[in-house]
Order: C-alpha cells, then structure tokens, then sequence
C-alpha cells in the first residue's frame, strides 16, 4: 500500500512539473510582465525553452521506441529469440552491435526496445551491446554525421569504428560481471500486464503494451529533460572552451557535454561540428560516441527500469571505455 501511494505521488509530481512547463510556455510573456515574476533572471525561462524543446524532439523517437517494444511483445517469442542469437556469449556480441543498422533506434527509445528483448530472453550482455551501439550505428545516424563534417568525412566513419569497438567492449565487462543475472528490475504489476490480454486480439494486446510502456517512459524522459534543461541554462561554455585545445582533457569534457545536453543521436553530429573549430577533432568524436550511448535522458529511464547494482556499474565503465577507445585512436589515427 505504502509503495503504491508513493507511486501515485512520484507520478503527480512528475505531471504536475510537465503542466507547470506547458503554461510557461503558452503564458510565458504573461507572467514575465506580471510584478513579481519580472525580477526573476530570463535564465529561469530559458530552462523552460529549452526542456520543452528536448520534449519535443525525443517524443516521435520515444512513441517509435513503445511501438517497437509493444510489438516486440506481441509478436515475438521467447523462441525466435534463442534460434535468431548465436549460442556463443562472445559470438553474439557482433551481431548484437550491428543490429543497428536494420533496426534505426536512437537513444531516446532503445531503452524501453531493449529491456523487453531481455524479457523475451536475449541475454543481458546482448541486449546492452546492442542498447548501446544502435544509436550510432544506423543509416541515420551516419547520412546525418557526413552532411555535418563534409570537411571531414572520415570523421564519421570513425564514430562508426569507435562505436562498434566500444559497445562490444563493454558488453564484454556486462558479461563477465553479470552472466546469467537478471539485470531487470522485477515489478510486480507487470505480471498482471503480461498476461492480461494474452488470448485477446494482437492488434488491442500491441496498444495496450505501447500505451502502457508509453506512460511508463514518460515520467523519465520528463525528469531526465527537466535536469538537461538546468544544466544547458546554467553552464558557462566558455569555461569549456579554455580547455578545447587539449588532447588529454578536451575528450572528457565534450563527453561531459554531450552527456548534459542530451540531444538525439540523429541530431547530435550538427551541434558538435559547431564546436570543431575550438575543440580537437578526438574531443568530438568521444562526443559523437558517448552521448548516444549515454546521456541524462536514458540515465533515468536506465535506473527505472534496470537494478541499481547494473546501471552504476554501467555509468562508470561506459565513459571510461569510449575515453581510451577515443584516446587511441586519435593517438595512431588522427
């Protein structure tokens, strides 16, 4: 009883910050102008620009995202699974990473596709390869990459490269640390949400599992886009700018960046190359691998919907892989 009215409050709040969001931004000049909201820094109003903005560019790829997921649990069993994924825990990793390029899903809503294939028996170190490497390696993604640095081609080939290798070492640390855990939070409505529709029509059974899983995704992207918000209004760039030059620093810092504006994979490549002529062409490369991988957005719906234990690890292993992987490469390569 205590868990379900925390639910409902957590739930409220998260509406109630959505609505609070909605009425700035139909009546923003409206109460900039009243008395008391006139001494409020425009700084503040500007968090609400920019969240709503994030909103709106995630919400087609979250509502991609449920559809996927509810089709995936609608149509596709436990078997096919199994017989689709080679039987080798190390063989599955190179599948797993290029399946992006057959099934474009940016890091808004591979979240929610991921953690149902888990649940229809795709093995954890698998599913994180692939949550990992299909926001950068899709068609999308890379024709968007190329027409931002048509300079610089290679520079997407190499986000590519960086992304392939990095997905799959990390999904190599998942697997030694966690073979055949459940890395899945359990959540007791959902076993009534299995099974409720299970004999009725495919078609109602998919929207039910899409609305469901929508409303769900919701609340993180909400809060995840709200913290975003904070911290793009608040964030004096030019303290990043002083160290762009920096082949040792620059790198960690864009992934810091990339992590904190949360735009989509197949957006991101246009905001990085407005960074190129200060930071060095690894710095922006380590920003085109990290973000889609992980940003705040995919941290929240990662903590709802994966074990705590997992996700930490996740969040720590991530930036460190793509930093040495990027290192490197721009080492022997760039």
């Amino acid at each position: 009883m205590v868990t379900f009215i925390n639910k409902i409050m957590k739930d409220s709040l998260v509406f109630l910050l959505f609505c609070l969001f909605l009425f700035l931004f139909l009546f923003a000049e409206e109460v900039k102008n009243t008395s008391f909201f006139s001494r409020i820094p425009s700084t503040f109003f500007n968090v609400n620009t920019i969240f709503l903005s994030i909103i709106l560019e995630a919400i087609p790829f979250i509502l991609l995202g449920v559809f996927v997921s509810a089709i995936i649990q609608s149509f596709v069993s436990e078997n096919v699974i199994r017989r689709v994924l080679p039987r080798n825990a190390y063989l599955a990793l190179i599948p797993a990473a290029l399946l992006g390029i057959v099934f474009p899903i940016c890091e808004c809503a591979i979240v929610p596709v991921v953690r149902r294939l888990i649940k229809k028996g795709m093995p954890s170190h698998v599913g994180v390869v692939f949550m990992l490497s299909a926001p950068i390696l899709n068609p999308v993604v890379y024709a968007s990459t190329y027409f931002a640095f048509k300079s610089t081609p290679y520079i997407a080939n190499a986000r590519m490269f960086v992304g392939f290798i990095s997905s799959i070492m990390i999904g190599l640390i998942i697997y030694r640390r966690f073979k055949g855990e459940n890395i899945l939070k359990t959540k007791k409505v959902e076993h009534h949400h299995e099974h409720h529709h299970q004999r009725g029509n495919k078609l109602l059974e998919t929207l039910y599992h899409a609305s469901d899983e929508l409303f769900d995704t919701g609340k993180y992207l909400i809060l995840g886009a709200f913290l975003a918000s904070l911290f793009q209004a608040f964030l004096d760039r030019n303290v990043l700018l002083s160290i762009g030059t920096s082949t040792t620093f620059a790198p960690g810092v864009m992934m810091g960046l990339a992590y904190v504006l949360s735009v989509c994979s197949s957006a991101d490549a246009f905001v990085a190359s407005s960074f190129s002529s200060t930071f060095t062409e690894g710095s922006i490369l380590a920003f085109l691998v990290f973000g889609p991988m992980i940003d705040i957005k995919n941290t929240f719906m990662l903590f709802g919907y994966f074990k705590k234990n997992f996700v930490l690890l996740l969040l720590m292993v991530t930036p460190l892989v793509v930093y040495f992987s990027v290192y490197l490469f721009q080492l022997f390569f760039i």
